[in-house]
């Protein structure tokens, strides 16, 4: 991970703080009503087992949001956005909160 993004992610999390402390109104984010899990997994590369664990979901979530039986609610969908912005950096941040290096 670039210094640069490093930065920018540091940032993120200093500001969460301060918004948890109500030091800080949130920002109001926009999160589309329909999110395209297909989508933002085929551009990861993986399969939908490997997608699943690598980001902390299960398998029946994936499958289930894919086949149309149910869609991510609330952060879940944030989340997901943030995976298709840039899945390599979350990945990393993963590894590290679990203490090891990303693949």
């Amino acid at each position: 991970m670039t210094k640069k993004a490093f930065d920018k992610i540091a940032e993120g999390l200093t500001e969460a703080l301060s918004i948890a402390r109500g030091e800080t109104k949130p920002a109001k984010l926009h999160i589309p009503p329909e999110i395209d899990v297909r989508a933002i997994r085929a551009r990861t590369g993986l399969s939908q087992d490997d997608f699943a664990t690598a980001f902390g979901f299960t398998i029946n979530q994936i499958k289930d949001w894919e086949q149309g039986r149910a869609r991510p609610l609330g952060g879940v969908r944030a989340y997901l956005l943030i995976i298709a912005r840039d899945a390599k950096s979350v990945l990393e941040l993963l590894a590290k909160a679990r203490g090891k290096k990303a693949a």
